[in-house]
């Protein structure tokens, strides 16, 4: 059998069918920050997986599913998948995938591919987050920190990643689908979440096409966003 691509078909498991297949997971600041002793590993719905849930229905068609854990709780997570399911370990769409089992465990692992290996098709995505024992953290700049009881919420039994949380994500390099995603998601955010996400936009990536559109007197917009009209260049 060939070793599997990161290019393989995908069949996505339901939220549901995550739950079933990872088991049950605590909620709560203590259990989420610290090592995995007894009990259930942490994970929780992320990317537009966690925005549906939010919604409540489909906002887009997805390929994939994505669920997020910490570097603590990352081993436990693998070690409870079902037979029958493998775990892959590629940091890159185009680089050779590594067995779980031959992975090193003390690299920087940030994506867990989950297989079904019966049909030869992807089914989840394992992200790997950062986190202290009270707060989530954000990876990519760890200023931005949200502790564990709003950063990951209970969406009728599964946990899932707060939205406005995982549009902070996808406003690095917005494509249009996240456009799709942003125009679904924001106005049924509280204004708290709202005021989370614009002060995070700005602070964290100011220079993502959606801080255009984000106007705030702590953080003024540049001057050529509010060009008027005849303006000089």
């Amino acid at each position: 059998m060939p070793e599997p691509a990161a290019a393989d078909p995908w069949s996505a498991l339901t939220p549901e069918g995550v739950a079933a297949a990872l088991g049950a997971a605590a909620l709560g600041a203590a259990a989420l920050g610290a090592a995995v002793t007894d009990g259930a590993p942490r994970w929780w719905l992320s990317g537009g997986a966690a925005l549906d849930r939010f919604v409540g229905a489909p906002i887009r068609d997805r390929e994939n599913i994505d669920v997020s854990t910490i570097p603590a709780h990352l081993a436990s997570v693998i070690a409870g998948l079902p037979a029958g399911l493998s775990a892959w370990v590629g940091q890159d769409d185009d680089e050779p995938l590594i067995a779980w089992a031959g992975a090193d465990p003390a690299s920087d692992i940030q994506r867990v591919l989950v297989r079904d290996d019966a049909r030869g098709v992807w089914v989840l995505r394992i992200n790997v987050e950062d986190g202290a024992a009270r707060a989530w953290m954000y990876r990519r700049d760890p200023r931005l920190q949200v502790p564990w009881d709003a950063a990951v919420i209970d969406r009728d039994g599964i946990p899932t990643g707060a939205p406005e949380i995982q549009l902070v994500w996808k406003a690095l390099r917005p494509r249009p689908e996240d456009d799709v995603d942003k125009d679904a998601v924001l106005p049924r955010l509280s204004p708290e979440a709202v005021t989370f996400f614009e002060t995070a936009l700005l602070r964290i990536h100011p220079h993502s096409t959606w801080s255009i559109h984000v106007r705030s007197p702590v953080f003024p917009a540049r001057p050529s966003w509010n060009r008027r009209p005849g303006a000089g260049a």
